[in-house]
């Protein structure tokens, strides 16, 4: 169990020990029934029938007398969103999905030679007798697959795969960010202590992959929450699940655009308060306020930009959730409010655990509602977590999601803005064995019941909805902001996640960057780690790479454990202070790129981090793109001063150097210990804070450049902007459009303009002239000015 135990004392690893052989008692009484001793195929199609979207196919087992026989049912959603589901499965209510199924799309069915063809604009699909086919509008196969096998309740079925094919997505996973080559599980596991390379599973796992092909490619989504796997060691891929509907969707790529159809089914993420781009900062082990503060302080008078702090379990009273230790943090609301008079909000974490203590309101109020899981003998079953035994909601159940949500109401009362999400795979402590809820538990599952095989890996996600709704509710005029340690498809709707327990070594750098580019590619885009790692002591270089490269990433936050040296950056040395310094501030002062990109993944559902690949560019884990525009290159070896960065096509400008480079190309970048490599994409328009005012910095292509720019007051509902930047060649030099909608006004003073690739001598707005500075001039707002340009 490790330190994040054992420091508990030995009362916790009693409990730990007692639950292991408890919950193997109980596997071992209310296990599933046996399965069949054998896989079986479902044989060849013997007859279909047309079905609205598609085509409803009937198969005969080779072995009769196995009950129901199989049947395939392949729907098209959309011309390219095609859904197959195979029967007899059980049902899960459909939380993946976001509002519900798409309606029907008439797909084209023909027969041939072969067998049986649905074809669209977009997406065709061919059933022969061994097996079905996948193929894009311009006919290149995208996948072949056998017909399924059975075992019990339990499916699977053989995808081939091509030479070259590589394997992308599944979730949260410690491998390289091609899974060719290895075995995953779909099970959201803490897996107890710090991880490193080749740990699985972890805490988050998503049944969706991506395949990348020599042309083309395309996306496949298992829309099963039950415990699965995935091999992927061979030429064939051998995916199945252990209970559950056999359901899975493909769609066609390009992969960014398969990707974006993907999140439109699932759910967009939500716009988030603006506060939750920039730093933020928490530590276990902080036990006082005034530890807090003091921390708070270190970073204001150092004029570090912190733009929130997360309090750990330390604030609550002998970790009791829902509650707060007013001996240790006197006043809560009182240091919240004064943190915000400053800038800096509040996050507070919450365990899904309900100490089982006689006379607690909330373990009381649970018994009284029914909310709490139960075995199937019908007792409220209770497990090992922080506060001792525990009961846990079942937020399957309405009621149970309702109950959680109105709990909330007393700490957003305190002017909190926001909650972290831990514990929620769901983790106990456990001995040995599964740290998790025997297998038999019960679930409402919408009141159709089931048990933990089939709702394991829905806990998560569904504590991110109640705890989502109940922030809707109590704090109509925020936006919630929430992170999660595990979730399932769709937990993008309701909250980010980080990548917990990592382990603070290089290796745990790069396994950081690989486990954040794959949950992107599983459409959790929102994502961030631990700087430095969790639960070791990284090298001041280390530590300050990590600092670099978490500055690129969507969710920015320094957090440890209580056992590791105090992480502040000023605890490092002047060095290392400055470069973490650099980071912090560009962050800020990348905070309107930022929030466009958030705004473009709530509408279009395109993701901010990148692989190259997804745009075109070369297959790396050794660099990404964060939104079109910034290609980020961080130093992930220890003594590096320079760096090899794959460019792919097109000219890349250096950050605020002169300097272009030309792809697809490798090039040898210098990276000092205070900077790490960084270019941007000719053509673009990159809006940034400097000073008291917005600066577009202008960054040509051959047809000039554009840009885009979300604002709005950063929090709630109310009016919003969206500017739209064109930068066209004439002449002399550039002309430039500005085009504006919405009805919250301009917040700056005039708009900045640098450029990059010429020396700008002047602009024209309006007939009158407006002299340039050090590559920079200041404009009052306009819809069109001149530029001209000394090349």
């Amino acid at each position: 169990m490790g330190k994040t135990v054992a420091f508990l004392g030995p009362g916790v690893i009693l409990l730990a020990l007692q639950y292991a052989r408890r919950r193997d008692q109980l596997e071992a009484l209310e296990g599933r029934a046996p399965m069949a001793e054998a896989w079986q195929g479902v044989g060849r199609p013997r007859n279909l029938e047309a079905i609205p979207g598609g085509v409803r196919v009937y198969f005969q087992e080779a072995t009769p007398g196995r009950g129901q026989d199989p049947y395939l049912e392949a729907v098209f959603l959309g011309e390219d969103l095609l859904r197959l589901t195979w029967f007899p499965g059980e049902p899960v209510p459909p939380y993946a999905l976001a509002g519900g199924t798409p309606p029907a799309f008439e797909p084209e069915r023909l027969k041939t030679q072969e067998g049986y063809l649905l074809k669209t604009p977009r997406l065709a699909l061919r059933l022969e007798g061994e097996g079905l086919s996948l193929w894009d509008g311009e006919e290149r196969l995208l996948r072949q697959e056998s017909y399924p096998e059975r075992l019990g309740p339990a499916w699977r079925h053989r995808v081939r795969l091509v030479p070259g094919e590589r394997v992308l997505g599944l979730g949260e996973r410690a491998h390289p960010l091609d899974r060719r080559g290895g075995v995953f599980r779909f099970w959201n596991r803490d897996p107890g202590g710090s991880y490193g390379l080749g740990e699985d599973p972890l805490y988050l796992s998503v049944p969706l992959w991506l395949s990348l092909l020599h042309e083309g490619g395309y996306l496949a989504f298992y829309e099963n929450p039950a415990d699965g796997f995935a091999d992927l060691r061979g030429e064939e891929a051998l995916v199945g699940f252990w209970g559950g509907p056999f359901r899975y969707y493909l769609i066609p790529g390009p992969l960014e655009e398969a990707l974006a159809r993907y999140v439109q089914l699932t759910g967009l993420p939500p716009l988030p308060p603006r506060f939750a781009l920039g730093f933020q900062y928490a530590r276990w082990g902080l036990g006082t306020r005034r530890e807090v503060e003091e921390v708070v302080e270190g970073f204001l008078k150092r004029g570090l930009p912190l733009r929130a702090v997360h309090l750990d379990i330390d604030y609550m009273r002998g970790y009791r959730v829902f509650t707060v230790d007013e001996r240790r943090f006197p006043d809560l609301g009182g240091m919240v409010r004064a943190f915000r008079e400053k800038g800096v909000r509040t996050v507070l974490i919450l365990d899904p655990g309900i100490k089982a203590e006689k006379g607690f309101p909330p373990y009381e109020e649970g018994l009284r509602e029914g909310v709490f899981c139960r075995l199937p003998s019908g007792e409220v079953f209770l497990g090992p977590v922080w506060p001792g035994l525990a009961a846990f909601p079942d937020f399957t159940d309405p009621r149970a999601r309702d109950w959680w949500g109105d709990k909330l109401k007393g700490l957003l009362e305190l002017g909190v803005s926001g909650f972290w999400l831990d514990m929620n795979e769901p983790a106990l402590f456990a001995a040995w064995g599964e740290p998790t809820f025997p297998k038999g538990v019960r679930h409402s599952l919408e009141g159709q019941g089931g048990d933990h095989l089939l709702a394991h890996n829905l806990y998560g996600l569904l504590m991110a909805r109640a705890t989502w709704e109940g922030f809707r509710k109590h704090a109509p005029l925020s936006r919630p902001f929430l992170l999660t340690r595990a979730g399932y498809a769709g937990v993008q709707r309701y909250a980010w996640a980080w990548t917990a327990d990592v382990e603070s070594t290089w290796e745990g750098l790069r396994t950081t960057l690989r486990a954040l580019l794959g949950l992107s590619l599983s459409g959790v885009y929102f994502v961030g780690s631990d700087i430095g790692g969790f639960s070791g002591n990284p090298s001041p270089e280390l530590y300050l790479r990590w600092f670099q490269m978490a500055a690129f990433t969507p969710f920015f936050r320094l957090h440890s454990a209580r056992w590791t040296r105090r992480r502040e950056p000023w605890r490092f040395g002047d060095e290392v202070l400055e470069g973490a310094r650099w980071a912090m501030e560009l962050r800020e002062r990348l905070l309107p790129y930022l929030y466009t990109l958030a705004y473009r993944a709530s509408r279009k559902g395109l993701p901010l981090l990148r692989p190259l690949f997804l745009q075109g560019g070369p297959y790396t884990e050794e660099a990404f793109l964060l939104g079109e525009a910034l290609l980020v290159a961080p130093v992930l070896e220890e003594g590096a001063r320079a760096k090899e960065v794959p460019l792919p096509k097109g000219r890349w400008y250096s950050w605020e150097e002169e300097g272009v480079s030309q792809g697809p190309a490798w090039v040898r970048l210098p990276a000092p210990l205070g900077r790490i490599p960084l270019l941007v994409r000719a053509g673009s328009v990159l809006p940034l804070l400097e000073g008291e005012g917005l600066t577009l910095h202008l960054y040509p292509g051959e047809e000039g450049a554009e840009g885009l720019l979300y604002w709005d007051e950063g929090d709630g509902e109310g009016a919003y902007r969206l500017d739209r930047f064109r930068l066209q060649r004439v002449e002399g030099g550039f002309r430039l459009l500005w085009e504006g909608e919405g009805g919250y006004p301009w917040p700056w003073e005039g708009i900045g303009l640098k450029l990059f690739g010429g020396r700008l001598l002047r602009a024209w707005v309006e007939g009158r002239v407006y002299p340039a500075w050090e590559g920079g001039v200041r404009l009052p707002l306009f819809q069109e000015a001149l530029l001209e340009v000394a090349e």
